[in-house]
């Protein structure tokens, strides 16, 4: 019986590890590709729809804005909201770079006078 027990447990133990460590899917960064095989109830139509959308509207602020996209309503948005993120988009542009800080001004050292030569 505790062999059982413990069987038991190990199965749910790493049940729920790969639960906890899957990764979610960022839908502002992700392809159709990676849509239609991360995301259960999401074949390529509605994937590349997912992505169309995003093109055409700019990125999703945030998950419950797939409602927007024609085909995802109701359970199958139910069902992918636990594995979809929205992260930031792919920016257009790079960033600036900061401005690098400006050296310092080399100090100037007073040289000194040369001394008047002894008379004789």
């Amino acid at each position: 019986m505790k062999v059982l027990i413990k069987s038991l447990f190990i199965v749910v133990l790493v049940a729920f590890s790969a639960v906890t460590f899957a990764q979610m899917i960022d839908i502002n960064t992700a392809t159709a590709e990676q849509l239609d095989k991360g995301l259960k109830g999401i074949g390529p139509k509605k994937a590349a729809d997912i992505v169309k959308y995003r093109e055409a509207n700019g990125p999703f602020k945030s998950v419950d804005d797939l409602a927007n996209v024609p085909g995802i309503k109701g359970k199958t948005l139910d069902g992918i909201k636990p594995m979809v993120t929205v992260g930031g988009a792919a920016p257009t542009t790079a960033p600036a770079m900061p401005a690098a800080p400006a050296m310092p001004a080399k100090p100037t050292i007073p040289t000194p006078a040369t001394p008047a030569a002894p008379k004789q």
